[in-house]
C-alpha cells in the first residue's frame, strides 16, 4: 500500500510535467496563432513622450491630434508603474533608458509619492545632468536597470538617434550619459530635426496638474486643460515636420501629480493602422506597459535588443474601418479601463480593512456562540441559523468580487455604492444557491458548493484571460503593474483553498461510505486540474503556487490511504514539487522571449546571474507588507491560531462542535491541515505572500464554521425530538 501511494504521487507530479509540457508543444508559435508577429523594419520611426495624460482627456474638440491618432491608428491603455508609487516625468524618460523600471531620488522626507518631482534640466553640452546621481539611484534597486541601454544598443546596431528635447535626451543617452546629436525642442527647427536620423524622440513636456502635485512643486503651463492642449499641439506639429511614412508613437510617460493612473499609448503608420494596441507582456487586449515602448522602437527601427528585458514588441488588431463611430467605441473602451483602474484602485484598501476586520467580528461570534453567552435553550438554533447564512455568504464574497466585472458599476456617480451592490447581488445569488440547493441539508453542502463556485470563476478566468481579475476589489490592478494576468497570491490562495475544501467535501463523502481508493483518485484528479491551471504559464503562470499547493494535497490523499506522514515522504513531495517549479519553467524558458511569462524570464535571470536580486526584491517585499499592513498582519495570525488551535484541540471548550464535525466527516480534520500546510508554505516562499493565509481563511475559515453551525443544529434537533419523544 505505501509503495502504491507513492507511486501514485510520482505518477501524478509525471502527469502533470507531461500535460504542461504537451501543451507547450501545441502552442503555436509566435506570430502562427492569430497575433500579428512583430515588425519588420521599415522607414522612419518617431516616439513621442509626453505625460499626465490619460484618455479622459482626449475628445475629438480638444485634443484633435490625439483624436486622430485614435481615429487612424492603433491604441491602448499604459500602465505606466516605475519604481515608486506614482511615476514623475524624469522616471517615465529613464525607463525608457532602461528598458525597465527606473527613478531618480526625490528629496524630501515622508513617503517618496508625496515628494515634488523634480524638473527636467536642459543637456549642457551633450551632457544629461544628474546622470551620475541617476545611476546611483538604479543601482540601488532591485530592477537590474542598466540605465542607457536604448541608446547603447542603437549604437551598437548602427542605428542613428535624434533626441529633442531635455526628456528625448534622457532616454537616448549613453551608458555615460552623453546624448549626441541633442537639439532643444523648438518648432523653427523641427523640421530639419525630424529628418536627421531614422529614429527620432521627442519630448513635448507633460501635463502637472496643479490640483495633484505634492506640495512644494511648482508647475507652469497654466490650468490641466490648458497644458494638455498645449500638449496636443507639439504633437500635431512633430507630425507636420516628420518624414512621409513614418511609424509615430506617443506615450504618456508619466503621473500628472501624486495620484497613478493608467495613462496613453497610440501608434500610427505603416505598421500600425486603425484598430487596438497590443502587448504580450501583458496579455490583455488595448493594455500595454511602459518597457513594451522601448523594445517596440528597437523592433521598428533594426535595433537588436538585448536578452531579459521585461517588455515585449506591441501589435496592431486591425479594425474594420477608421469611422468617426468606431474611433468613439474604441475611445468609450479605454475610458472604461482607465476609470475602472482608478475607482478600484482607491477601492481596494478599505475593502479589504472591512474585510479582515469583519472576519475577525465573525470569530468573535461563533466563540460567543460556542461559549453560550448568545442565544438561550429556545433560541440556540435560530442564533445558530443565522451564523450559518451569514457564514456562507462571507466565504461568497470572494468569488462575487470577480463576477461584479460583468457589470460596468464604474459608469455610476458613486463607485463605492455601485460596486457594494455589484458584489453583494453575486453574494446573495452564490450564498441563497448554497443554502436552499438540495446540497443546503447536508453540513457540508454549502461549503462544496461556495468552494466549487470559487474553483469554477477563477479557472474559468484566467483560461480565458483573466478578463474578471483586472481592476476587481481582489485580483489584479494594472495601475500597480505588478502582474496583468494569471493567478497572484490573491488569487492562488483562493483557488488553493477552495480546491482543497472541495476534495475533502468530496473525500468525506466517499470514505463515510467506504470509498477510500476512489476518494484518492477524486482529490488527485481536483489536484492535478489544480495545479495545471495555477502553473501552466499560459494560464495562471504562478511560480510559487504548485509547491505550496502540492504538500498539502498529498498530505490529503496520503490521509485518505491511511499512511502516515514521515521525513521521507516529506523530501519525496518537496523535490517532486521543485521539479515541478522548475521543469514548467524551463518549458516556458523554452519559447520565444516575447512569449515567456515570469516563469521563463526567471530561469533567464538565473543564466544572467539577476536571480538573487529577484529574489532579495520580493522578500523585502513580503516583510514590508506584513509589517505596514495593519489588518492583514491582525488576520493572519488570528486565522492561523484560529485553526491551528482547533485542530491540536478538537476536544476543547472552544471546538467541540468541530470535533463533532471531526467525527461525522472522516476526512474534514486531514483537510483542514492539508490547508494550513498549503498556506503556510504560500505565506514563506511568494512575495507578498502575507495575503495568502489571510485571504484563503476568508474562505475558509466562514466555510468551517457553516460546517460546525450546521452539525450542532442537527444535535439540538435531536434533543429536542428526544424531549418530546418523553413528554408524549
Amino acid at each position: 500500500m505505501t509503495r502504491r501511494a507513492l507511486s501514485v504521487l510520482l505518477a501524478a507530479v509525471a502527469a502533470v510535467l507531461g500535460l504542461v509540457g504537451a501543451a507547450f508543444l501545441a502552442t503555436p508559435a509566435s506570430g502562427a496563432s492569430g497575433r500579428p508577429a512583430a515588425p519588420e523594419p521599415f522607414g522612419a520611426t518617431v516616439l513621442i513622450g509626453t505625460g499626465g495624460i490619460t484618455w479622459t482627456d482626449v475628445s475629438e474638440e480638444d485634443t484633435p491630434n490625439l483624436w486622430m491618432l485614435l481615429r487612424d491608428g492603433s491604441s491602448a491603455a499604459m500602465s505606466i508603474r516605475s519604481v515608486e508609487t506614482n511615476t514623475c516625468p524624469v522616471d517615465g524618460w529613464l525607463g525608457l533608458s532602461a528598458a525597465n523600471r527606473a527613478a531618480a531620488p526625490r528629496e524630501g522626507e515622508g513617503r517618496a509619492q508625496l515628494r515634488p518631482c523634480a524638473p527636467i534640466e536642459e543637456p549642457s553640452g551633450g551632457v544629461v545632468p544628474g546622470w551620475s546621481t541617476f545611476e546611483q539611484a538604479a543601482a540601488s534597486r532591485k530592477f537590474d536597470s542598466q540605465l542607457g541601454l536604448l541608446g547603447q544598443s542603437a549604437a551598437r546596431s548602427d542605428v542613428c538617434i535624434k533626441p529633442v528635447g531635455p526628456g528625448a535626451a534622457i532616454a537616448a543617452a549613453m551608458p555615460e550619459g552623453t546624448a549626441d546629436r541633442y537639439s532643444p525642442w523648438s518648432p523653427d527647427t523641427l523640421l530639419v530635426d525630424m529628418n536627421t536620423c531614422p529614429l527620432t524622440i521627442v519630448d513635448v513636456g507633460s501635463v502637472r496638474d496643479p490640483d495633484d502635485i505634492a506640495e512644494g512643486e511648482e508647475t507652469v503651463g497654466g490650468s490641466r486643460e490648458e497644458q494638455v492642449k498645449a500638449v496636443d499641439e507639439r504633437i500635431g506639429q512633430v507630425i507636420t515636420a516628420a518624414p512621409g511614412g513614418a511609424d509615430f508613437i506617443v506615450a504618456s510617460l508619466s503621473d500628472a501629480g501624486v495620484t497613478e493612473r493608467l495613462r496613453l499609448a497610440v501608434a500610427r503608420g505603416p505598421h500600425y493602422g486603425s484598430g487596438r494596441l497590443n502587448a504580450p507582456s501583458t496579455r490583455q487586449p488595448g493594455l500595454v506597459q511602459a518597457q513594451d515602448i522601448p523594445v517596440t522602437v528597437m523592433s521598428l527601427t533594426g535595433i537588436t535588443a538585448p536578452g531579459g528585458l521585461g517588455g515585449t514588441t506591441m501589435t496592431s488588431e486591425q479594425a474594420p474601418d477608421n469611422s468617426e463611430r468606431r474611433a468613439t467605441d474604441r475611445l468609450q473602451s479605454l475610458v472604461d479601463y482607465d476609470l475602472a483602474s482608478h475607482e478600484v484602485h482607491s477601492l481596494v484598501p478599505p475593502f479589504f480593512n472591512t474585510f479582515a476586520y469583519g472576519q475577525l467580528v465573525i470569530y468573535l461570534l461563533v466563540l460567543l456562540v460556542w461559549k453560550g453567552k448568545i442565544g438561550g435553550p429556545d433560541t440556540r438554533r435560530k442564533v445558530l441559523g443565522i451564523v450559518r447564512v451569514i457564514a456562507v455568504a462571507a466565504a461568497s464574497v470572494p468569488a462575487s468580487t470577480f463576477l461584479a466585472n460583468l457589470l460596468p458599476w464604474w459608469r455610476f456617480p458613486l463607485p463605492m455604492l455601485s460596486i457594494v451592490a455589484a458584489v453583494g447581488l453575486f453574494v446573495a445569488l452564490i450564498a441563497y444557491a448554497g443554502l436552499r440547493g438540495p446540497w443546503g441539508r447536508s453540513a457540508l453542502g454549502p461549503l462544496a458548493f461556495v468552494a466549487a463556485v470559487t474553483m469554477a470563476v477563477l479557472a474559468g478566468d484566467v483560461m480565458t484571460g483573466s478578463r474578471l481579475q483586472q481592476s476587481s476589489l481582489m485580483g489584479l490592478q494594472p495601475v500597480v503593474a505588478g502582474r496583468f494576468y494569471g493567478m497572484g497570491n490573491v488569487t492562488f490562495a483562493l483557488f488553493a483553498t477552495s480546491a482543497i475544501l472541495l476534495a475533502t467535501a468530496v473525500s468525506s463523502y466517499l470514505v463515510a461510505h467506504h470509498r477510500e481508493r476512489i476518494a484518492a483518485v477524486v482529490v488527485l484528479c481536483i489536484g492535478i486540474f489544480t495545479v495545471i491551471v495555477d502553473g501552466a504559464p499560459f494560464w495562471g503562470a504562478d511560480g510559487g503556487g504548485p509547491p505550496a499547493f502540492i504538500p498539502g494535497i498529498a498530505y490529503l490523499i496520503l490521509s485518505i490511504l491511511g499512511l502516515r506522514m514521515t521525513w521521507k515522504r516529506i523530501l519525496l513531495i518537496g523535490v517532486g514539487s521543485a521539479a515541478l517549479f522548475f521543469g514548467v519553467a524551463f518549458l516556458d524558458w523554452l519559447r520565444a522571449p516575447d512569449d515567456r511569462s515570469h516563469l521563463g524570464r526567471f530561469i533567464q535571470a538565473i543564466l544572467d546571474g539577476n536571480a538573487l536580486d529577484i529574489v532579495i526584491r520580493k522578500a523585502e517585499q513580503n516583510w514590508s507588507i506584513l509589517l505596514g499592513n495593519a489588518p492583514l498582519t491582525l488576520l493572519v495570525p488570528a486565522a492561523l491560531l484560529f485553526v491551528i488551535y482547533v485542530l491540536a484541540r478538537p476536544t476543547s471548550w472552544g471546538s467541540r462542535g468541530l470535533g463533532k464535525s471531526f467525527e461525522k466527516m472522516p476526512t474534514l480534520r486531514a483537510g483542514l491541515i492539508a490547508l494550513v500546510i498549503t498556506l503556510t508554505i504560500g505565506f514563506l516562499i511568494n512575495d507578498s505572500g502575507t495575503a495568502i493565509p489571510a485571504v484563503g481563511a476568508t474562505v475558509a475559515v466562514p466555510l468551517i464554521v457553516s460546517v460546525v453551525v450546521r452539525n450542532l443544529e442537527e444535535d439540538l434537533r435531536a434533543v429536542a425530538g428526544t424531549r418530546r419523544a418523553r413528554r408524549s
